[in-house]
């Protein structure tokens, strides 16, 4: 009993102490100072005036205040004097409003609330925001004497002002806060391609949400060892991304993103070459789109991975580069003429030969055209050839001439080569020896010397580049080389000098339609000719038979090489075939028109040698009349 009476003594004397004093106070046009007086009075607290205050206080009242609100009222005073009123220890100090911050102010706690009317300084820690940010926009709830600093590194508000200015601004910075607040959502993507999903989501959101409004503000941000998008916003639109998200994240047709073309007249390799360079050309509005390609050598395929349209652009291109290519097959004779035989032919047989130039073989040829032969032994067969038979029959004159040539000693096969073409690549054929030739020596430590030899290619390359125009005409690039070994530096089986060849060569370009002949021709070689005669068994006696019974005759003997070319243009490869059998048709034709042509030329030529016997023998008798019998009588 005697304790519960102390425990309720004890508890009136504390109520007393702290009971609120009531005063009743009404004054008009009185000095600051003496009010000053009057609050320390009744307050019972000491305060120290280091400046003048100047000024008089009104002050009505309708009822009593409390004791503890006249500090309040009195640096309400003090405020508009440009003065506050602060705790120093047992007393209060007055000093200027801008000074108060150095006048050890009361500093509280983060966190703690603030109450009384005097100045304090407090930390408020920023969160969600940032503190320079923030201090832009609380700075017009502070007093004007009062103090605001930022710090950057812990993004924390440094403040001195009056405790009701403080939490006001506290409570302000807390709804900024709470309508700022980020979430992070981390949302793994099952089907859809990472990187195409993120640009989208971007796109929309900057539809969706204000980027300029900082609590609207949505960052969207891909992590590709999780394959996970990351959404840092404030919940609710956070939400609607997710949202997005949910309906994006399906499954592909991968059959119309990834497609493989085989291709069935193309290298794979160079139709990626050229995908390849028109890709790298393109500009696209977002580089994820671009299309990636790529050739499998192994299947002969083109491989595309991309945005089904881009694709359909692509597929466009590779069927125009896998078309069926054009095939050229030329037909080729590379003859030796020699202009004295030529010569000696043509004067047997009374047409031009001595010219075995283009012209002249052209000229020539005109004596072998036989518009009966063609036509009448062979027009069904020409019908059957169609447009090779076009180009034949006036090829069959220009054949039958080099072939009579050819049978008459006058001229020489050296080749007569044929090359399959593919259209615009080269193509290329040689037949030929090779052989060694010296390239220096060397003595060793023996004092016997050693020669070293090098191999070189001795014979006839024939390179060929066709570009078709169209079914029936081609452009051919034509290099022919014909190299010949004219000494081969042998004494009877022994090396005793280097070899010594000779090379030919004809690099030209010619337009020629299906079937047509071009002569190539202009490469003149001149030499002389030694021919050495003897009288049976006398001109082979020692000595004197060499100078009494032979004769040795040095004649000059030209010789011009001409390349013959005919192409046939061949649009589907199926008909590669076809034109093999109908060129072993013509071959057969071409002997038969010969032996028809030759026969004719052979009995025509003996009508003019038999004209020319009769002629002779006129001329012969009508010198050897004796003048007595003639009729006439006269002398």
């Amino acid at each position: 009993m005697k304790f519960i009476r102390f425990v309720f003594l004890m508890l009136s004397l504390m109520l007393a102490l702290s009971a609120r004093e009531q005063v009743n106070i009404n004054f008009s046009n009185l000095e600051i100072t003496d009010f000053i007086k009057l609050v320390s009075k009744i307050t019972h607290k000491n305060i120290l005036i280091n400046s003048k205050v100047n000024g008089t206080v009104d002050f009505v009242s309708a009822a009593p205040v409390y004791d503890d609100e006249l500090l309040g009222v009195l640096v309400s005073v003090l405020e508009s004097k440009g003065f506050t009123l602060i705790e120093d220890g047992s007393f209060y100090q007055i000093v200027p409003s801008t000074e108060a911050a150095q006048n050890n102010v009361r500093v509280v706690k983060p966190g703690q609330s603030l109450f009384g009317p005097l100045m304090a300084t407090q930390v408020i820690v920023i969160k969600d925001e940032d503190v320079d940010i923030v201090a832009a926009k609380i700075r017009y709830f502070i007093s004007k004497t009062a103090k605001l600093m930022t710090m950057k590194e812990s993004n924390t508000l440094l403040i001195t002002d009056y405790p009701k200015n403080i939490e006001t601004i506290k409570k302000v910075i807390q709804d900024i806060s709470s309508n700022n607040q980020s979430i992070v959502k981390i949302i793994p993507i099952q089907f859809a391609e990472i990187k195409k999903l993120q640009a989208k989501l971007i796109d929309i959101s900057k539809s969706l949400f204000n980027p300029h409004i900082s609590s609207e503000l949505v960052k969207i941000v891909l992590d590709e060892n999780t394959n996970s998008i990351i959404i840092v916003a404030n919940e609710k639109n956070a939400q609607a991304v997710e949202a997005l998200i949910e309906k994006l994240d399906i499954a592909s047709n991968i059959s119309n993103s990834v497609q493989i073309f085989n291709l069935k007249n193309s290298d794979a390799k160079a139709v990626l070459a050229s995908l390849t360079e028109i890709i790298s050309k393109q500009t696209y509005a977002d580089p994820l789109l671009k299309p990636n390609v790529s050739a499998s050598e192994e299947i002969n395929a083109i491989i595309t991975v991309g945005e089904p349209e881009i694709i359909k652009g692509i597929k466009y291109i590779i069927d125009e580069l896998d078309i069926e290519k054009y095939q050229v097959y030329v037909q080729a004779r590379i003859i030796n003429i020699n202009k004295q035989n030529a010569e000696s032919l043509g004067v047997k047989y009374g047409f031009a030969a001595g010219d075995v130039s283009a012209s002249g073989l052209y000229a020539m040829s005109a004596n072998f055209g036989s518009a009966a032969l063609t036509s009448a032994a062979s027009g069904a067969i020409f019908d059957y050839l169609g447009a090779l038979g076009t180009g034949a029959r006036s090829g069959l004159a220009l054949g039958a001439t080099l072939d009579f040539l050819e049978t008459n000693g006058a001229s020489q096969a050296i080749s007569n080569p044929s090359i399959l073409c593919v259209n615009n690549k080269e193509s290329s054929i040689y037949v030929g020896n090779t052989i060694s030739i010296s390239s220096g020596s060397t003595v060793g430590t023996t004092g016997l010397p050693t020669v070293s030899y090098k191999r070189e290619d001795v014979g006839l390359t024939l390179k060929i580049k066709p570009r078709v125009s169209s079914v029936d005409k081609v452009t051919l690039d034509v290099e022919t080389i014909l190299e010949t070994v004219i000494d081969n530096g042998l004494d009877g089986g022994v090396p005793v000098r280097q070899p010594v060849t000779s090379k030919q060569e004809v690099k030209t370009q010619a337009i020629l339609r299906h079937g047509e002949s071009i002569i190539i021709g202009g490469l003149v070689k001149s030499y002389d000719s030694k021919s050495k005669t003897k009288i049976p068994v006398l001109g082979y006696i020692p000595i004197v038979g060499e100078y009494l019974f032979s004769s040795s005759q040095t004649s000059y003997e030209q010789d011009n090489l001409i390349v013959i070319l005919t192409p046939y243009v061949v649009d589907q490869s199926e008909k590669l075939s076809k034109l093999q059998k109908d060129l072993g048709i013509l071959a057969t034709i071409q002997k038969e028109y010969d032996k028809k042509v030759f026969k004719r030329i052979e009995e025509r030529g003996k009508v003019e040698a038999s004209d020319i016997d009769t002629i002779e023998s006129l001329k012969k008798d009508t010198i050897d009349v004796d003048p007595v019998d003639d009729v006439s009588g006269e002398k």
